[in-house]
């Protein structure tokens, strides 16, 4: 079971890029999936989500990044807009799933892709 993401690069402050996260299989149950990003010397953070359901955003992107599932691709979106020299980073999807019913959860974790905003 693979998370495989992609979408990052290097884009001028004010720019938009979309992330994208694609899991190799459908899974049973989703308990959660996401994105984060770790900053030099620090773990990963949460920058959105969705959590049982309902989307959830780190205050410094709200209003500037969107999540988005498309589950008939297995696949999960951050649009990323007005990007800021603090949004470089590498960028990880995240996923707490169930594949089978006798199955306990799983942790996922994509390689990252590195966001660099600078002009």
């Amino acid at each position: 079971v693979q998370l495989q993401a992609s979408g990052g690069g290097l884009v001028q402050p004010g720019g938009s890029l979309r992330l994208s996260c694609v899991a190799s299989e459908r899974f049973l149950d989703i308990a959660s999936m996401g994105w984060y990003r770790q900053v030099p010397g620090k773990g990963r953070d949460l920058v959105a989500g969705f959590f049982s359901g309902t989307p959830r955003y780190v205050d410094s992107v709200r209003g500037r990044f969107t999540i988005s599932r498309d589950d008939a691709r297995n696949t999960l979106y951050l649009q990323m807009n007005s990007l800021k020299p603090e949004d470089t980073a590498p960028y990880y999807c995240n996923a707490v799933v169930q594949t089978s019913i006798t199955a306990g959860y799983l942790d996922l974790w994509g390689q990252g892709t590195l966001v660099t905003v600078s002009s």
